[in-house]
Formats: structure tokens, sequence, C-alpha cells
């Protein structure tokens, strides 16, 4: 086995599947609280521009991720606020907010195409990063990969074994018995939805700051779609989220490794393998029987009007 090519492989993998992961599971907190926000990709692109240009005006790419994460979450606020408020069609609202986010990312971006930046470098932890393979892999990356990799297990934790996460999961499933509860549905459904868009915007700002620094127009590259895909793929469990991201990042990034050992696969056919996949599964994820069987929130898309069921 050619151990160098699979441990690039695999490097490529967690750097590519990094943003995807990031913005997966925002998405997964917004829809087990009930709310479809289908402006993942324009929440990116936002996230993504003001996390460039904040840490090139700053030199800090710390406070260029913390602008990007607060400029998602603000995002966010809006499809809240129509979809929950004003009880709105959600998928027309996060269609929306993707086209917002898309024209004017391009907007405020147009000066700051090509400029060089600030970006994350890699740290590598004592003993750890020494250990062979695994080591060059897990434990010399840069901090937004070592965060993600403690976000996934924390976000797993927080849902199946906390009260909090039983409340959002009671929101998610059944809104009018979480209220009769006395658990306050309309502000965890903004809180949650918050929290998705500060992690789309963190998962934006992981491509300008650390996987490809810089800006250009539209780079996310549909990550957000693949995100929302990933979610119901993932079944809403941040574990298999994890999983998916990486195995997205990896077909990804397989399509360099197999044009350095001459295959003649077409490149473009890798591609969209991704994209793909990402239409098939929601495809096939919007019979309702099939959300039912594969676990999807019993309330999710459903605006909640208190007092009736």
């Amino acid at each position: 086995m050619d151990w160098v090519f699979l441990s690039a492989t695999l490097i490529a993998a967690i750097r590519a599947g990094t943003p995807i992961l990031y913005a997966t599971i925002g998405e997964i907190f917004a829809e087990r609280s009930g709310v479809l926000n289908l402006g993942v990709e324009g929440m990116m692109l936002m996230g993504a521009v003001s996390g460039f240009i904040v840490g090139l005006k700053t030199g800090s790419p710390w406070l260029g991720a913390l602008a990007a994460m607060l400029v998602g979450g603000a995002m966010s606020l809006i499809h809240a606020f129509v979809s929950i408020t004003l009880r709105g069609d959600q998928v027309v609202s996060g269609l929306a907010l993707t086209l917002f986010g898309s024209g004017l990312s391009a907007l405020i971006g147009k000066p700051y195409v090509g400029v060089p930046g600030v970006r994350f470098t890699a740290w590598k932890i004592p003993v750890l990063g020494d250990i062979p393979f695994v080591g060059e892999i897990l434990f010399q990356r840069d901090p937004l990969v070592y965060f993600s990799f403690l976000l996934f297990p924390a976000a797993w934790y927080f849902i199946y074994r906390t009260r909090p996460g039983l409340h959002l999961r009671a929101v998610g499933e059944d809104p009018a018995t979480a209220d009769a509860a006395g658990i306050n549905v309309f502000r965890l459904r903004y809180l949650y939805t918050f929290v998705g868009g500060m992690l789309a915007g963190l998962g934006g700002a992981t491509i300008s700051l650390s996987y490809t620094p810089g800006w250009i127009e539209g780079m996310t590259a549909g990550r957000g779609w693949i995100a929302v895909g990933l979610v119901i793929f993932a079944f809403w469990d941040p574990l298999r989220a994890a999983l998916g991201s990486y195995l997205f990042g990896g077909v990804n990034s397989l399509q360099f490794g197999l044009q350095t050992k001459g295959v003649t696969i077409p490149i473009y056919f890798l591609q969209m393998m991704p994209y793909l996949f990402t239409i098939l599964v929601l495809i096939f994820a919007t019979r309702e029987r099939v959300r039912r069987r594969i676990g999807a929130p019993a309330a999710l898309g459903i605006p909640y009007v208190r007092g009736q069921r």
C-alpha cells in the first residue's frame, strides 16, 4: 500500500471536510429545533468574505473567524424572523437568504479578489504529532481543524445526553407539547437558528482563512448545499455528520491524487460526484414516509402557532 498517498488523501479529506462539517453541525442544530434553513450557502459566503476582510484589516485570523461567526449569526436572524415570528415559508426564506448572501458577498468582496491575507497556521501537538502516520494526519493541523474535532462529539453529547438537548429535540418533534411543559419554543428556535448561522459563518471563514486563504467570488462552491444534504445523510446525528463531511472532503480531494497516479477517470466526473450525491439524497428524503423512517424532526419546516397542534 502506498502510505504516502493514503496519508496525503486523509489529510486533504480532513482539510476539505472541515468547512462542510461546521456548516452541517450548525444546520443540525437549526433543524433539530424545527427550522429548515436553506440559506447555508449564503451564510457561508458572507462568513468567508467578512472573515477574510476583518482578518486582513486587523492582521488576526482569530478576529476574522469571530467576525464571520457574528455575520453568519446575524444573517440567520433574518431567516428566524421571517420563519418563526412571521411564520413565512421556510424554503422560500432560506433560498432568498442564499441569493442575498451570494450577491452581497460578491459586492463587498470585489475589491479584495486576489489580495493576499492572513491565515491560520498549523500547530503541531507535542508528542502526539510525532506518532507515525496518525500524528501527521490528526495532530499537525491548524486550530480550526482541532476545534472541529472537539465540536462534533460535543454536539452529539449535548443533543442526546443533556437536558437542554432534550428540550431542543422536543421543540423539533412536538412544539405544542414542549410549550405545554414550559419550554419557550420561540426562544429556542431563535437560539438554535442563530447557532446554526454562526457555525455556517465559521465554515465559510475556514475556507478563506485556512483551506484556501484569500477571497474569490463564490468560493464556497456549493458546500452549503452539500451541508444541507449531509444533514439528511447523517440522520441529524453529529457523529455521522463528521463521517459524511470527511467522506465528501475525501472525494473532493481524491481527484488530484488520482491524477498524479495516472488514473484516467475524467476530472469533471469526480468533481460532480459530491453534488450529484447531494441531489439524490435530497430527492430521496423529500418523501414523507422516508422522512419519518430516517428520523427527521416531525415539526421540521412547520411554523408553530400557539394553541394549534
